[in-house]
């Protein structure tokens, strides 16, 4: 957890960082930076929920399926 919470801090400070670099303002870049993650973060629930939709539609290295095929 140690780890976790170090590395969420050096992304607010880098996300700052760039952000000021960017506009030269404190209160745009502050915005920036905890904005950016809450965002993030809704984007990530969806790829999730995305990527396990994909997966169970079709697993790795399946062929695609084919169409039914009627006796001749």
């Amino acid at each position: 957890m140690a780890k976790t919470l170090a590395f969420g801090g050096l992304h607010l400070a880098t996300s700052f960082s760039v952000a000021y670099i960017i506009t030269g303002s404190v209160a745009l870049s502050g915005a920036v930076t905890f904005v950016e993650p809450a965002v993030n973060t809704v984007v990530h629930y969806f790829f999730d929920k995305f990527w396990e939709r994909r997966k169970t539609l079709r697993p790795r290295g399946a062929a695609p399926a084919q169409a039914p095929t009627s006796p001749a």
